[in-house]
């Protein structure tokens, strides 16, 4: 098998930015990792980072509970070293935006608010190599449980149109069909109910792969391509409404959601590394290749930031059907409109830095 990128040590001093940004939120988001990881170690990616190369930074991270600025600017130059991600493939690599939806809801279906998200379903079942059938695509990582066996799970046409009805897996009603919709595009959100807020975040899945309306409308030449964005694609739809069903159901994933406090409305929802994400500062990779928790300098020259183009210390918490290959990352902006502003306008070349910890940096090469 091929590498999926090449590794190119480079320093800290000639990296464009780096002695511009801000340390102490990314070791905040770091030490996170850190904090789970004394429970349950993360699944090693494909570049090959185990768990156990974290150790020593993840130690010294704990013992760095309120740095300031320039103890986390050493932190990180002591216990890691740049190298630079160079895609096999010969592609640039690729940055886009995502955050957390606050909407408005209702624990009971109204006249208003009529468009439910789920709860997993009790015949949903995870798949793995062992009890996949053999005639089903390896990329499906759900099946539905039936007494003949495992076979694909409904898909969004057919659940939107009542193959799940009667079951009781509604758990809130938004009034807004696209904004349920891109719920389960961003993964997460805060319901603010009349009696308080909630959040929900990702369950489970159908298993089909994502095709997203902006694909869609683009291929269709009904949006340029340079237009497609979240508000682009909204206004769209509310000048065309008819046609919402037929583009939405040509993304056949669904996905289901469970509950969950917010304990603190400054971070996101937990993602998939376990740990909340942080604004500005949680990345979403390909796990396959990449370890979570590791972190990454992201130079993106066309996404201006502040007057400024972007250079950010991120860290590896999160993932997404869409993130794939290894200079491929979704950036986590926050919570609410302002939020999704941002994010829905994100899909710029970007340049990824990994850094290796210190104990694996023989095994990369100088």
């Amino acid at each position: 098998m091929q590498p999926a990128a090449h590794l190119q040590r480079t320093d800290f001093a000639t990296l464009g930015g780096w002695a511009a940004d801000t340390f102490v939120e990314a070791l905040a988001a770091f030490r996170r990792c850190a904090l789970h990881a004394q429970t349950k170690a993360y699944r090693t990616g494909s570049l090959g980072l185990p768990p156990a190369d974290f150790d020593a930074a993840y130690r010294a991270a704990l013992s760095l509970a309120d740095s300031d600025e320039g103890a986390a600017r050493t932190f990180f130059e002591t216990h890691f070293v740049p190298f630079s991600i160079q895609p096999a493939s010969g592609e640039a690599g690729f940055v886009t935006g995502y955050y957390e939806p606050i909407v408005q809801a209702s624990r009971h279906r109204t006249e208003t608010f009529r468009y439910p998200l789920f709860r997993r379903p009790d015949d949903l079942v995870d798949l793995d190599d062992g009890n996949r059938p053999p005639d089903m695509d390896p990329y499906f990582a759900f099946g539905r449980q039936t007494d003949d066996g495992i076979v694909e799970y409904f898909d969004r046409a057919a659940i939107e149109t009542g193959a799940l009805d009667g079951r009781g897996l509604e758990f809130a009603w938004l009034e807004d069909r696209f904004a349920l919709f891109l719920i389960h595009v961003q993964g997460a959100a805060r319901l603010q109910f009349s009696d308080g807020e909630q959040r929900v975040t990702y369950a489970a899945k159908t298993g089909h792969p994502f095709t997203g309306p902006g694909k869609i409308l683009v291929e269709t030449g009904e949006i340029s391509r340079s237009e497609v964005t979240i508000r682009k694609i909204r206004s769209w739809f509310q000048e065309k409404p008819e046609r919402l069903s037929e583009i939405l159901h040509q993304n056949r994933s669904f996905i289901f959601f469970r509950e969950a406090p917010v304990d603190d409305p400054e971070l996101g929802p937990i993602a998939a590394a376990k740990v909340p994400l942080t604004p500005g500062r949680s990345l979403a990779v390909d796990r396959l290749i990449h370890t979570f928790g590791t972190p990454f300098f992201i130079q993106a020259p066309d996404l201006m930031e502040v007057g400024k183009p972007l250079a950010r210390l991120m860290i590896a918490q999160d993932t997404g059907s869409a993130i794939v290959g290894p200079a491929r990352g979704d950036l986590f902006f926050g919570s609410g409109d302002a939020a999704g502003e941002i994010a829905g306008v994100i899909k710029h070349l970007a340049h990824f830095t990994i850094l290796i910890p210190t104990p694996a940096v023989e095994r990369f090469g100088s």
